[in-house]
């Protein structure tokens, strides 16, 4: 009986192919398999009972300084401006004696400051009372000024008075250019 039953022809056999006599080595692989389980059980077991050591060395030492510089009484407190916390919308009041976390929001430090900016610019006050400094209402300010001529009026770009015609020297007529309503191309007013 031929080596190669599954060939038909000897011209396909090829003399310099070999192949293994034996199978593997079964129980070497399998002693391996077991050596490696346990080896990394012992690790796990290492490493688990290492970090639990960690763990109890961690909470027993104090927190080593995290800088050698002294740390300021005030270093919880964050410097100016510090930012302010926007309002929920809910209406929950605070405790006696305490005050609520949206009370000094943005929206209420600005209605706060314009009326006090309101205030001084419509009332009268003190800027100086040693020294006899006041302020005066804005809209008495004006009339003052106008009053003493500290702001010369231009009759030329002044409002118009009831019933007269507004000023258009030197604007052309609606629809039309400049050129066009002399027919020279200098114009200084309307034609008439």
């Amino acid at each position: 009986m031929p080596e190669h039953p599954h060939t038909q022809d000897d011209s396909t056999v090829n003399a310099e192919t070999q192949h293994e006599e034996s199978d593997v080595n079964v129980r070497a692989l399998m002693l391996f398999v077991v050596i490696f389980v346990i080896f990394a059980a012992v690790v796990h077991v290492a490493v688990w009972l290492m970090f639990k050591f960690f763990i109890q060395v961690g909470k027993s030492a104090p927190p080593p300084a995290m800088t050698q510089i002294a740390r300021p009484a005030d270093a919880d407190v964050p410097s100016l401006p510090r930012l302010q916390p926007f309002g929920t919308g809910q209406s929950s009041k605070p405790a006696a004696g305490t005050r609520s976390p949206v009370a000094d929001t943005p929206v209420a430090d600005m209605e706060k400051m314009r009326a006090a900016e309101e205030k001084t610019l419509n009332n009268p006050g003190w800027v100086d009372q040693q020294k006899g400094v006041v302020h005066i209402p804005i809209e008495q300010a004006k009339q003052l000024a106008l009053q003493r001529g500290l702001f010369p009026v231009n009759t030329a770009t002044a409002a118009p008075r009831a019933g007269a015609p507004p000023a258009t020297a030197g604007i052309p007529a609606q629809g039309q250019s400049s050129s066009a309503q002399s027919g020279t191309g200098t114009t200084t007013g309307p034609q008439q």
